[in-house]
């Protein structure tokens, strides 16, 4: 294929439905808030409604290593699945962090390194953002700080080995380094939130450092719409219809880089586009079975509330592979579009996404990341019997948004038939989101309104 690097990233902002609900400020509770030194073209990214964003030459240089990644019509997928429709395949994984999140950890450690930071610091579930962000330190020349969530850390060790031979210095979170680490029940080490918590307090109480994040944030989902923009053009290449994108979500932003520039150019060209269905985790069903509201981003809630689908940022996420999509929430843009109907969801458990990473092993030797592994599921679903009311009727993009050699231990247990999934309970569910503001205004969210509300789904519904 001829496919070259885009040398603009595309923002989906000028064409959403309304504007995103604003942040709010969280009441105190004698902590300090947190100050986060963001870089104002990363504020600009994020507010500004603005298409185009040139890529910096330093980035595009950086890029241009692993970039333009391949795409490819993954036949031995679809007769394995006895597919209806053509399956695409976009690979994110051939990188040196092995997933999609060195795009916008290059360009973050390019802009905070121009605004004077000597050390990023951040948290990390399943180590890929970690892993990415030590090697765009390393590239730029800053130091890199990672809490790490401690049962990932324990599965996947090599994970924190290659984060040191980047030259971070890596902590199991919960680490006991910090106020917030102390706020939780000893033993719980599978929280995204904690592990964010931890790096933003640390942040705030060291000079020269600045906090980093990797997936919902909205400047983060315009640095991965590489991805899409490039799988546009190579699916032109090869004469490819599709009414289905497909990726995996954590908090957003695989998906959101495979997606959102379908969305925006269909909008912008008066076409209807591709429906978006988001795959997530059954243990973290926060698109499929979250409300709708304002709640925190992290452990510590001194942030701004964001308004977003989630569980509950306390709520006790069940232990399983799928660590890089273990947060309560989805990212704010990626929740407006779900609440607009410009985006669906299905939630897969972790036998299926595994089960779908053997196949596509077997198939197109190609080993997934579990996390990618559930983007599988459920185009393999959408592509012969369908999944919540979608099947596909041309052909199906999915993102295969990682690597998988550094998460054999799932895959040994999926062959050892150890695996066990654990969703959660409606009135755990309710529980943990009780109280919450919503996020189109109104009395806090209680159990007998939530009740009503997640039987009634997104306004506007699926298309």
């Amino acid at each position: 294929m001829t496919a070259t690097l885009p040398t603009r990233w595309r923002s989906t902002l000028p064409y959403l439905s309304a504007p995103l609900p604003p942040d709010l400020t969280p009441e105190t509770t004698g902590r300090t808030g947190v100050g986060v030194n963001l870089p104002m073209e990363l504020v600009r990214q994020s507010v500004l409604e603005r298409e185009y964003w040139d890529i910096p030459a330093e980035v595009l240089a950086a890029y241009s290593r692993f970039r333009p990644t391949p795409l490819w019509r993954a036949t031995g997928f679809e007769q394995a699945i006895g597919s209806r429709v053509p399956v695409y395949m976009k690979y994110e994984g051939g990188n040196i962090s092995g997933s999609h999140k060195l795009n916008t950890a290059l360009a973050q450690a390019y802009y905070y390194k121009k605004a004077g930071v000597k050390e990023l610091v951040t948290g990390t579930g399943a180590g890929q953002w970690g892993t990415a962000m030590a090697a765009a330190c390393a590239l730029f020349g800053l130091r890199c700080r990672v809490f790490m969530v401690d049962s990932s850390l324990r599965r996947k060790p090599y994970r924190g080995v290659l984060m040191r031979m980047l030259g971070a210095e890596i902590h199991p979170s919960p680490s006991g380094l910090t106020q917030v680490s102390g706020t939780r029940a000893e033993g719980v080490g599978n929280s995204l939130a904690m592990a964010i918590g931890e790096a933003v307090e640390y942040a705030s109480t060291h000079d020269d450092v600045a906090f980093c994040i990797g997936s919902g944030e909205t400047y983060s989902i315009l640095h991965q719409s590489v991805i899409g923009l490039e799988a546009q053009a190579q699916l032109a290449e090869l004469d490819a219809g599709i009414d289905m994108v497909v990726g995996a979500v954590g908090a957003g932003s695989n998906f959101g880089g495979i997606a959102l520039p379908f969305h925006a150019e269909a909008v912008a060209t008066g076409t209807r586009p591709p429906r978006l269905v988001a795959a997530e985790s059954s243990t973290a069903p926060k698109l499929t079975r979250g409300v709708y509201a304002y709640d925190k981003t992290d452990a510590t809630g001194t942030g701004p509330l964001e308004a977003m689908y989630t569980v509950g940022s306390d709520y006790p996420i069940p232990d399983a592979h799928s660590a890089g999509l273990r947060f309560h929430g989805a990212a704010k843009l990626i929740s407006a579009m779900r609440h607009s109907g410009d985006v669906d969801a299905t939630a897969v458990t972790q036998q299926e996404a595994l089960d779908a990473g053997r196949l596509l092993t077997r198939h197109e030797t190609v080993l997934p990341a579990p996390e990618s592994g559930h983007a599988l599921a459920a185009a393999a679903k959408l592509a012969t019997s369908g999944a919540d009311g979608m099947r596909a009727e041309r052909g199906v993009l999915v993102c295969v948004s990682g690597s998988g050699y550094l998460d054999l231990a799932a895959y040994e247990q999926l062959l050892n038939d150890e695996l066990s999934d654990e969703a959660p309970s409606e009135q755990a569910l309710l529980a943990a989101v009780s109280g919450l503001s919503p996020a189109l205004g109104g009395a806090p969210l209680g159990i007998g309104p939530l009740l009503a509300g997640a039987a009634a789904g997104p306004a506007g519904g699926p298309r």
